[in-house]
């Protein structure tokens, strides 16, 4: 195994364990009504901008001009405040487990824009794991409607959990070449920055009016978790992890988060399982090994992650 590398796969684990147990963790603060999804939404790209700006001061120094400030806000909206916005708001209406399977289909999403954009060749293989990966998403979307699975409205969040994916894919797709000119800490600091301008005013009523005197300290403790290892411990793996592994081995770690998600929405009785579930997962899942193993998509593994 001579292409094992410790520190590498250690890191994506670890991204991803931390992405996996965000949805229950959220589901969990949602639980008393007093904290709301845009004011959760608030916390993780106000926080996760503070603690990059401040992981910036001890990181080189790169000058960003003006109109590449401009592209990062542009770029922030997209990857960071519709994508989280719209995953935050997903999990609060479905489980936790179907909105981190519904996660899984990101590089087919990625891989069907890039090939709208920018012409990239669709091959047997990517065509059947888009068909397949989509036919598992919308079974979880539109299956059963009176399954109990941890949700006031399971299709809507799910629904909303997957425009959280594409969100991410068209950021990754019109900017792909544009993020590769500086560092991640630039990006994610400049990127959150924008996110932040831009939400904490729209919410500024709700925050206003939140009573948050009756927050209990587990809630807390789940916003802390979210903004911390959620977002800014994540990130810091995830670059650590594609430094030191191949792009598809950095990919097939996404496999991690469902797994998470469902057994610790399942332990906490946020989530139950089912044939539909059961089927869904087995065509999410062999429609991404598809993409994954596709020869002509050695690119589209690496933008697999999210959140």
């Amino acid at each position: 195994m001579k292409d094992f590398n410790p520190k590498g796969h250690l890191a994506m684990l670890g991204a991803n364990v931390c992405w996996g147990l965000m949805s229950p963790v959220v589901k969990l603060v949602f639980a008393s009504g007093l904290i709301a999804p845009l004011i959760m939404v608030d916390f993780r790209v106000a926080g996760a901008a503070l603690l990059f700006w401040i992981a910036s001061i001890f990181s080189p120094r790169q000058h960003v001009p003006a109109g590449d400030i401009l592209r990062l806000f542009g770029a922030g909206m997209l990857g960071i405040l519709l994508n989280q916005g719209c995953f935050i708001i997903g999990v609060s209406l479905t489980s936790p487990g179907e909105a981190s399977l519904v996660t899984t289909t990101m590089p087919m999403w990625v891989m069907l824009l890039a090939w709208i954009f920018l012409r990239e060749p669709i091959t047997v293989k990517k065509a059947g794991g888009i068909l397949l990966g989509a036919s598992g998403a919308l079974i979880l979307i539109f299956g059963n409607g009176t399954r109990t699975s941890g949700g006031s409205s399971p299709a809507l969040g799910d629904f909303i959990v997957l425009m959280a994916q594409l969100s991410y894919a068209t950021y990754l797709t019109i900017y792909r070449n544009f993020i590769r000119k500086y560092s991640l800490i630039t990006l994610m600091k400049w990127m959150f920055l924008s996110a932040s301008i831009v939400s904490l005013p729209a919410t500024f009523s709700q925050i206003l009016t939140t009573d948050w005197g009756s927050v209990t300290l587990s809630e807390w403790l789940g916003i802390g978790y979210v903004v911390v290892f959620g977002t800014f411990i994540a990130y810091i793996c995830i670059m650590i992890g594609q430094k030191n592994l191949r792009p598809t081995i950095v990919g097939m770690y996404n496999y991690v988060q469902p797994i998470v998600a469902t057994l610790t929405g399942i332990c906490l009785g946020l989530d139950t399982f089912n044939i539909a579930k059961a089927l869904a997962v087995l065509l999410i899942f062999s429609g991404v090994y598809l993409v994954t193993i596709s020869k002509a998509a050695p690119a589209d593994n690496r933008e697999n992650q999210k959140f």
